[in-house]
């Protein structure tokens, strides 16, 4: 049986490493040399800076506001969205009232609820920003007709024009659109824990909010983890980007509120052709994005519990 065991291993694993390191490793390769370039995007001739594009980058008043709005998404969003996925799954699954032979159950309809929530998944980030966008006009957007239709035509925000406003804006529209996916990724775990455990915790006077802590979330707390690093992932990546590139005037305004760091390097690379200085920013990104990454692996590091 061991007889050609590495050939076999080797003849399956070969390919997919071949085409990772064309397509994942390299580019990342040449993103790193390109950052000690001058490079415009577009000339063939450019030539070795040193890290000068690193100086200029640590001096660079717009990158430091592109993260810290990077920053605040990626804190806020993944505490925000799982927590209210977390809290409408287990309402879903665990919230609902007793019924014969039940002494735990989800509320009625919650497939159509888990459809519901999971709706805004199916759609495109452009088109849910696209949508927002025109919700959030201050002259013919439902948000500021619905005040005045209540008798608050004098409060009329300009949601997205307000430097104080629309990056809130913005994160709102992307908590909407994720939170569905992962209440139906919690749901699904939550089914697989044995329902002897909240019938016992229950049966000894155990309350919903502390089963929700003894039972569910420990034992979902691998899941929840991976979410925490997917939701990191897309605070600082194409979601962020589509969402302020979409939705905000520049884009990135009023006066780089908005700017994260994503949409800077697309407008450093493409809008300023100045790729060389792009591929620093986008070095740099990938380090926090990687920092973020090993960060909350190591700190939501626990015990392994199985059932």
């Amino acid at each position: 049986m061991q007889h050609g065991k590495y050939r076999f291993i080797v003849g399956f694993l070969v390919v997919p490493l071949v085409l990772y390191a064309v397509f994942v490793i390299w580019p990342f390769i040449q993103a790193i040399y390109y950052s000690f370039t001058d490079w415009t995007g577009l000339s063939p001739d450019f030539k070795m800076v040193g890290f000068d594009n690193y100086t200029r980058m640590l001096k660079d008043d717009i990158f430091w506001k592109s993260l810290q709005h990077s920053v605040l998404l990626v804190l806020l969003l993944p505490l925000v969205t799982l927590g209210l996925a977390l809290f409408f799954a287990f309402m879903l699954n665990v919230g609902g009232r007793r019924r014969k032979n039940a002494a735990v159950s989800g509320v009625r309809g919650s497939g159509f609820y888990k459809i519901a929530y999971f709706f805004p998944q199916v759609l495109s980030i452009v088109i849910v920003a696209l949508l927002f966008q025109f919700a959030f006009n201050p002259r013919s957007g439902m948000l500021n007709s619905a005040l005045k239709g209540i008798g608050l035509g004098s409060i009329q925000p300009d949601w997205l024009g307000d430097p104080s406003l629309a990056l809130i804006c913005v994160m709102s529209v992307l908590i909407w659109s994720t939170v569905g996916f992962f209440v139906v990724l919690f749901s699904a775990g939550m089914a697989s824990i044995p329902k002897d455990f909240y019938e016992a915790a229950l049966l000894d006077g155990a309350s919903r909010v502390t089963t929700f802590f003894r039972i569910t979330l420990p034992l979902l707390w691998d899941t929840v983890q991976s979410g925490w690093v997917y939701m990191g992932i897309l605070a600082l990546g194409v979601e962020a980007f589509t969402a302020v590139q979409v939705m905000t005037v520049g884009p990135g305004g009023p006066d780089y509120a908005t700017t994260v760091l994503p949409l800077y390097v697309y407008q450093t690379a493409f809008r300023d052709g100045q790729a060389g200085y792009a591929t620093t920013i986008g070095v740099g990104l990938l380090i926090i994005t990687m920092a973020f990454a090993a960060i909350v692996m190591r700190l939501g590091r626990r015990e392994r519990l199985e059932f």
